[in-house]
């Protein structure tokens, strides 16, 4: 006979606490840490308060537990307002949109940062980072194929990678030193929408627009 199991509210309830209290920690030391190394289980447990094991049974393995500090700071930073975006009628909008919530999202919590800067001495780290930036990379393909003819393919890819890069970390960092976030964010708009005209150009063929007819 197979084993019943049993759904207590308060055995759930407790158990949600414990995860957001480890989440917490794991934050908190990724902010603190200067190797990604130094974010064990074991350091996690003790920040947190809980056994090791408790940590084990609620994320499975370190790198469990990152995706879940990863996933909950784009819940936070409101990443998953992207939908959002993915669904507006005019891709030009939706990709404003999407700039706009992702440097809403890099201009937020000092543990974005940090987690894009421990990638570099951890290939575990860098491994979801990368894994992350590409999702991001996706949604602006989609965005673009609807903009444009299928013959305007090669102009696309360079247009993709542009605004790839405009709507990164780095990109972001670099330029809120001296300006302000809606400064940031107006001026990364406005390179993706002229980003949209200069696909060809670094291939030494004249400008042309996605939004243009091929000729």
């Amino acid at each position: 006979m197979a084993r019943r199991t049993y759904s207590s509210p308060a055995r759930d309830a407790a158990a949600a606490v414990r995860r957001a209290r480890v989440l917490e920690a794991a934050e908190r030391l990724l902010r603190e840490a200067d190797d990604a190394a130094a974010v064990a289980m074991e350091t996690v447990a003790v920040a947190a308060g809980v056994t090791r094991l408790t940590v084990y049974k609620q994320f499975g393995s370190r790198r469990g537990l990152l995706e879940a500090v990863f996933d909950h700071r784009a819940a936070q930073g409101g990443l998953s307002r992207l939908p959002e975006a993915m669904a507006i009628d005019d891709p030009r909008q939706g990709l404003d949109r999407l700039v706009e919530i992702f440097c809403a999202f890099w201009g937020g919590d000092p543990a974005v940062g940090r987690l894009q800067a421990l990638a570099a001495s951890d290939p575990e780290f860098a491994e979801m980072v990368d894994a992350r930036n590409e999702r991001r990379r996706q949604a602006i393909q989609v965005l673009l194929a609807r903009i444009g003819s299928p013959e305007q393919a090669d102009h696309r890819r360079d247009a993709v990678d542009l605004i790839f890069t405009l709507t990164g970390y780095a990109t972001y960092r670099s330029l809120e030193r001296n300006r302000s976030e809606a400064e940031v964010r107006a001026l990364i708009k406005a390179a993706c929408a002229n980003a949209l005209n200069l696909g060809p150009a670094a291939r030494g063929s004249a400008p042309r627009s996605l939004e243009s007819p091929s000729r």
